[in-house]
């Protein structure tokens, strides 16, 4: 379970060996993901079956996958999938963000299990992924947004980092005035400081994990 602000995010590894047709013989993984959101997560309730079939939903899930992916060697993987499942119990903005922080240890924690049971023979990670939301109001930049901030403000991004300070995603739209280049750099900037803390985070659950199965 991963908790930002008022956002809870449930992030759940299930590991299949069943692998999608186009990918039979490769030698190679996948990692996909599934994202929903519990009927009373937010404010008023929403329909179950209406938010499970949204184009919003499957665009998110389409967004935790790819990120996902940027962490994990497939090769090293093997012909295996691994599907993040991130169910959003309460949501105060920045659900999608806190989906791949979450879905990322998830993952990780996986990893470790088919290390454990002698399934693969290495970890098949390449760095960490975390996001995070940056927002541009009148005051300035913001991190992290909450429901109220996100829909206040002129400009919303969400940032998808690697620990070795790559980009692999960013989304960003301005809702009324455009942004200039130098405001763009420092939402980069904030993006980069709230990847890091998460990035120290994530690494709090981790590392105990990865230095049990290297002794």
């Amino acid at each position: 379970l991963i908790e930002m602000g008022g956002t809870q995010v449930l992030c759940t590894a299930s590991v299949d060996t069943t692998i999608p047709k186009w990918l039979a013989g490769s030698g190679k993984g996948w990692v996909t993901a599934e994202y929903g959101m519990l009927p009373r997560s937010t404010h008023t309730r929403i329909s179950r079956e209406k938010a499970s079939s949204s184009g919003r939903t499957q665009e998110i899930s389409r967004l935790i996958a790819r990120s996902l992916r940027a962490a994990v060697d497939l090769s090293a993987l093997g012909e295996k999938q691994i599907t993040i499942d991130c169910d959003v119990l309460q949501a105060d903005g920045g659900t999608r963000t806190a989906a791949i922080t979450g879905g990322f240890v998830a993952l990780a924690l996986a990893l470790g299990k088919l290390k454990t049971a002698g399934l693969i023979s290495t970890i098949p990670l390449k760095s960490s992924v975390a996001a995070v939301s940056v927002g541009l109001a009148e005051s300035g930049a913001l991190l992290d947004l909450c429901y109220e901030e996100d829909v206040r403000i002129g400009t919303d991004m969400n940032f998808v980092m690697t620990d070795k300070g790559s980009f692999v995603e960013i989304q960003g739209t301005a809702e009324s005035e455009p942004f200039t280049k130098e405001q763009m750099a420092k939402m980069t900037e904030y993006a980069e400081k709230g990847c890091r803390e998460l990035f120290l985070a994530q690494q709090q659950i981790v590392a105990p994990v990865f230095a049990l199965l290297k002794k």
